[in-house]
């Protein structure tokens, strides 16, 4: 990789006059030995396989546990009635996001983005984005490559694991990673990016692993919709001009420090936060009751 901060990747893009996007897809062209054309197809499939993932959830699907499924069929019912209260954007991402989580949970196909755990945020914003605004596939596309640029930074610099990093590493980092995202699809540069994913990523700082059960379904598939909008917030901040005063490259270091100091049963182990509740464990015994 020919940055490992987003300082650097921007100061690199603008010194060779590129926007973003471009510069993330010749540096990825560059490290494969591949052809430009060839990456970005790759991504492309990459989104369309998202949204497959979309647009094949299942409504009467439920988890093994039994602790998830339908949810985002209720959101669908609830966003149509005329009540809701996020307007159709959001509704939407809130939707899709928490559709995403459910697939992942029953185990039907999605994309990690950039983990399983994660996969409904980045997904939920463009494919909502793809929905209602309809923009030409090679630009939420090209915004994909912003997402995958920062996504490459924190797993450099911090980490996108919840094993190591608590929930922040990836719930945040996907959060991060959709506003950068979001941010260039509506016209943002690099710098408005930048500042859309440390606005994001400070909003889920401290985020803990606790998932009840040990599965990835409590709390996981709702952080995905909370995520998700978390992302959509700091990209209109952003493009409105509202600026990070922490750089997002010392908001990456900052997330790693906390990961770090983090107690272990708070990362991905299934013994702290919400998994150490009474409802928690309860849930844990009867799984376990039924093997």
């Amino acid at each position: 990789m020919a940055f490992n901060t987003i300082e650097e990747m921007i100061r690199q893009a603008e010194a060779q006059n590129l926007p973003i996007w471009q510069y993330i897809l010749r540096t990825e062209a560059a490290d494969q030995d591949a052809p430009e054309e060839e990456i970005f197809e790759n991504m492309r499939r990459m989104y369309q396989a998202m949204r497959q993932a979309d647009a094949a959830y299942d409504k009467d699907l439920r988890s093994a546990s039994g602790l998830s499924g339908g949810d985002g069929e209720r959101l669908k019912r609830y966003n149509q009635n005329g009540k809701n209260l996020a307007g159709p954007y959001l509704s939407l991402v809130m939707e899709k996001a928490v559709k995403m989580g459910e697939s992942n949970a029953c185990m039907k196909r999605i994309v990690a983005a950039p983990t399983a755990g994660a996969c409904g945020v980045i997904p939920a914003v463009l494919l909502s984005y793809e929905e209602l605004y309809a923009p030409e596939e090679d630009r939420l596309v090209e915004a994909l490559f912003v997402c995958a640029g920062v996504g490459a930074v924190i797993a450099r610099q911090a980490s996108i694991a919840g094993a190591s990093g608590g929930c922040q590493a990836e719930i945040g980092s996907a959060s991060a990673m959709a506003a950068a995202g979001l941010a260039c699809l509506q016209g943002g540069d690099g710098r408005i990016a930048a500042h859309a994913a440390a606005l994001a990523l400070k909003n889920m700082l401290g985020l803990t692993c606790d998932p009840v059960c040990g599965l990835v379904e409590v709390p996981c598939i709702k952080r995905n919709s909370a995520g998700a909008v978390n992302a959509v917030t700091s990209a209109q901040m952003a493009l409105a001009g509202v600026e990070s005063v922490i750089p997002v490259d010392q908001v990456i270091d900052a997330m790693r420090r906390i990961g770090n100091a983090m107690p272990e049963a708070l990362k991905e182990t299934g013994d702290g936060g919400l998994a150490a509740t009474s409802r928690g464990k309860e849930l844990k015994e009867r799984l376990e009751g039924l093997e």
